[in-house]
């Protein structure tokens, strides 16, 4: 059996505003619009070429999120997380960016170590003291969210805390 060890290799970590419940990362090259009319909405992430989009509750205003470029798959963050989902993107050209409707968009100063196919690992928090948050997905709109805390310190006042882990697909 072939261990694979992975490392951290590059970060960055922002507040940011969220808006008409979607945040997306991008490739800069492909711009931020990029998803399919068919998306399952049912689902919190939604890919599309070069694009991320995750939906957010409508109770969000703020966020503060964290992006972790890795050399292999991560191990498991620790604590209890409100919720995650594991997609592929496509990042044709590797130099990330991130929007919201209100916020506009602006460059992260994440480095990938290469264009590729990545395996994309969401997952986030919501702030005890802010909620009650509610579903933004297709079929469960509007029901309470769980929120099991333990991530007020990188909440940071914000209404969700946000990790996404990216890693090359090798697979692809």
């Amino acid at each position: 059996m072939r261990c694979l060890m992975s490392r951290l290799l590059d970060c960055d970590e922002f507040g940011w505003s969220a808006s008409y419940r979607l945040l997306t990362l991008y490739d800069t090259t492909m711009g931020a619009e990029q998803f399919y009319d068919d998306a399952d909405r049912t689902k919190w992430l939604l890919p599309g070429p070069g694009v991320v989009f995750l939906q957010t509750p409508r109770e969000v205003g703020t966020v503060r999120m964290r992006l972790e470029s890795w050399s292999a798959e991560p191990p498991p963050s620790p604590g209890h997380w409100a919720g995650w989902e594991e997609v592929e993107v496509s990042f044709p050209d590797g130099h990330l960016g991130i929007q919201t409707v209100a916020s506009g968009g602006r460059d992260t100063d994440l480095v990938l170590p290469s264009p590729g196919m990545y395996r994309t690992r969401w997952q986030w928090a919501f702030n005890p003291d802010a909620g009650p948050f509610t579903s933004p997905l297709d079929g469960s709109f509007g029901q309470p969210l769980d929120n099991p805390g333990g991530h007020e310190d990188a909440l940071n006042g914000a209404d969700q805390f946000i990790l996404v882990q990216m890693w090359p697909d090798a697979a692809a």
